[in-house]
């Protein structure tokens, strides 16, 4: 095991050293996980998708499709709610 080390800066910020970058694959733009374990362990992971399309069933399915005008009243009762005007479902 090798450990190398990073300096936060004061606005929480880490420059992810060069030799980590590569045994990652990073480049610019990408984005890094942190998954923290019950046990207290933090491991870094790089969430790759092959296209939009392998994120499909990530938030679930509906027994049918709904019409634009069903989703908007779902968003408007959401709103509501969140503000505070209706009671929690």
């Amino acid at each position: 095991m090798k450990e190398i080390l990073a300096t936060m800066t004061s606005k929480g910020q880490l420059t992810v050293p060069a030799e980590v970058r590569r045994q990652l694959g990073l480049k610019q733009g990408d984005r890094v996980a942190f998954i923290l374990t019950e046990e207290g362990e933090v491991t870094l992971r790089v969430p790759h998708y092959a296209d939009i399309a392998s994120l499909r069933g990530a938030a679930g399915t509906l027994p049918q499709p709904l019409s634009w005008e069903e989703i908007e009243q779902v968003v408007a009762e959401e709103r509501a709610e969140r503000a505070g005007l209706t009671a929690p479902k």
